[in-house]
């Protein structure tokens, strides 16, 4: 799977080596999460701020628009950063990304309103939207590739595994403070301009964060870089691209299910169930219980694509995931109780496949071009498939008075993720049993 010929020594990588990684790209990813679940959570009290609509439904459409511009930016973010994380090492990047992600997400919470300032807040509420983006276009990437390149052949998936599980807790803790400040301003959460303290308490965290990767040690000082891996540095980045783009859209094609899955949960599902009318602490309450099984699920799915093939993995979770997914949409609303077993399921499902998908999204190309190409694949799946999934969900349930059209959607992109991983899973990650 990986190329060991410039590995540190065996000796070198304890207990101490693999925890200083992880606690680098978990926190960064929780920060990450935390800062993108925000706005999902928070949409409806973000659509009466920023945009002046006499119908809700449209302000609503009009935030979930502003979601999309954010990511409409990441592939080519992605692309310029993961190429610099190849050519000056993951440091750098991971300090860059950082500083941006947490300036976006506390200058969305210091914008002045449509009220104060009319149609300049939408404008700048984009512009910190795209800042975010930037940053957030090469975070999850790069993280888990400094992980992984740092403890060759140490159980990948469960290493990653840890990964997607602070992808996990950044909604987990976004979803307690968003629950804690609804529940305790009731009725005047909006006009109090409450909504605000969740974006601030960015900054401590990004703070953190950035303390953290200032301590990281240099590349150069782990990683010695090889004769191709120097030639290649100095070829054109399209040209050093050249022969993966195949790769690449098959890895976003295994991916389509997970990305509208995760969307659902981070910002869909709470704006439905709040339509329904289960109050907006009830929903929040879901929302947490989601993420709390999220984590463990996460790390679940990356000891079984360890044991078993990350192959084998995706294939069976994506035809459950197919199968389930309308039965699943259809008992939304109907009562609390089948509205969360579904949603738990969901949940579930959809972070045992997060491993080997991340996996494959990362290591499926050699480390010349691992930065770029896997930054550029996340973030086309991301922007094309995930980001517009709740802006789908919201038209088809406007358009035929039911979540199931929706439901049939996923079905249709889970479907294709299971038969692109049955037969286009990167040979590279096979192991000897799954050929």
């Amino acid at each position: 799977m990986l190329n060991n010929s410039n590995a540190i020594p065996s000796e070198t990588q304890g207990t101490h080596t693999i925890r200083r990684p992880l606690v680098v790209a978990v926190l960064g990813n929780l920060v990450e999460w935390y800062d993108a679940t925000l706005y999902g959570l928070l949409a409806v009290f973000l659509a009466k701020a920023f945009f002046s609509f006499s119908h809700p439904a449209t302000a609503l459409l009009a935030t979930y628009a502003t979601l999309i511009t954010s990511y409409i930016v990441r592939p080519v973010a992605g692309l310029m950063l993961g190429r610099l994380a190849d050519l000056r090492g993951h440091r750098f990047v991971l300090i860059l990304t950082i500083n941006l992600m947490s300036l976006g997400t506390v200058g969305i919470g210091l914008l002045p309103t449509y009220a104060a300032i009319g149609v300049w807040s939408p404008i700048m509420l984009v512009l910190c939207r795209t800042l975010q983006g930037i940053g957030a276009s090469a975070e999850y990437t790069v993280a888990t590739s400094y992980v992984l390149e740092q403890q060759p052949g140490a159980r990948p998936n469960y290493l990653i595994g840890w990964s997607i599980a602070a992808t996990n807790l950044g909604p987990l803790l976004a979803s307690v403070v968003a629950m804690g400040l609804t529940t305790y301003f009731g009725d005047h959460f909006a006009d109090s301009e409450a909504w605000r303290i969740p974006f601030l308490l960015s900054a401590p965290l990004g703070l953190l964060a950035l303390y953290l990767r200032r301590q990281m040690v240099d590349d150069g000082q782990l990683h010695a870089p090889s004769a191709a891996e120097r030639k290649a540095a100095r070829v054109p980045l399209f040209t050093a691209l050249r022969g993966h783009w195949g790769t690449a859209f098959r890895v976003i094609a295994m991916g389509a299910g997970h990305r509208v899955g995760t969307f659902c949960i981070q910002a869909y599902f709470v704006t439905a169930l709040i339509q329904q009318g289960f109050g907006a602490s009830l929903s929040m309450l879901a929302s947490i219980l989601l993420y709390l099984l999220g984590a463990p699920a996460a790390l679940l799915g990356g000891i079984l694509s360890d044991r078993f093939g990350g192959r084998r993995v995706l294939v069976s979770g994506f035809v459950i995931y197919a199968a389930l997914t309308v039965p699943l949409f259809s008992v939304l609303g109907i009562s609390v109780p089948l509205t969360l077993s579904a949603l738990v399921i969901c949940a579930i499902i959809n972070n045992i496949v997060a491993a080997p998908l991340s996996n494959a999204y990362i290591m499926a190309f050699p480390r010349a071009v691992r930065g770029a190409a896997a930054a550029l694949n996340f973030n086309l799946g991301t922007a094309l498939i995930g980001a517009t999934a709740p802006l789908v969900a919201t038209w088809l349930e406007a358009r035929t008075g039911s979540e199931i059209a929706f439901g049939w959607y996923m079905t249709v992109l889970c479907a294709v993720s299971a038969v692109t991983s049955a037969f286009a899973y990167p040979k590279r990650l096979l192991e000897p049993s799954e050929d």
